[in-house]
């Protein structure tokens, strides 16, 4: 499970400065269809390589909750995040792959106007809708329910934990307008890379879970 975890935060944080450099994300998000589009083209093969690797450091997390939860001890709140974390990491995938199997063919496309129609639906729906809101609650409360069923974890990784959460549930509000949230959920990506991190690297009584393996 460690290295599931450790090997997706990673992959994804590493992936997310990539997109930034070559691509400008996620602020391209904000631009006008044609001009994101554009920008895509012109260096397609880097950005899709890109949103690979974080379509995979977004997927790791549905191994990696159900190996965790295997190693919870038996309750509610462990069942509850396997279920919960396989979604989360479903989600986000299911948002991320648009852009490497649906956006080229709207990238090159010859009827712009249609093109750019179609790609701010599945900007709307992909990612904003399925990617973003429903992966940010998801991991959210992903986070929470393990939390929860961590056997005596320390004071600073629940509150490293239940801030990175709440943190990243802010990002619902960003389809809203609302000042500052996509900067709060930002935030709380980073901190949450570096509880997952924790839980998955820092040697303790949290990290010494149940000695069985059992069903999910």
């Amino acid at each position: 499970m460690r290295w599931i975890l450790v090997a997706g935060v990673i992959a994804a944080n590493v992936a997310f400065v990539g997109l930034g450099s070559a691509f400008g994300y996620p602020g391209v998000l904000t631009q006008p269809s044609a001009l994101v589009l554009a920008r895509f083209a012109a260096a397609q093969a880097e950005i899709t390589a890109w949103f690979l690797l974080l379509a995979f450091g977004a997927g790791a997390l549905v191994p990696a909750a159900v190996l965790l939860g295997r190693r919870l001890p038996n309750g509610r709140a462990a069942t509850l995040s396997v279920h919960v974390g396989v979604l989360a990491g479903t989600v986000q995938v299911l948002g991320l792959l648009r852009w490497p199997f649906a956006v080229p063919a709207l990238a090159h496309a010859g009827d712009r106007g249609t093109a750019e129609t179609v790609f701010a639906a599945l900007n709307g729906y992909l990612g904003t809708g399925v990617g973003e809101t429903l992966g940010y609650l998801l991991t959210a409360a992903w986070t929470v329910l393990v939390l929860a069923a961590l056997p005596g974890p320390p004071r600073w990784l629940v509150a490293l934990g239940a801030g990175s959460a709440l943190a990243i549930a802010a990002g619902m509000l960003v389809p809203l307008g609302l000042p500052g949230t996509d900067a709060v959920n930002f935030a709380g990506y980073l901190a949450w890379s570096g509880w997952a991190l924790c839980l998955a690297l820092l040697p303790g009584r949290f990290t010494a879970l149940g000695p069985a393996p059992r069903a999910a």
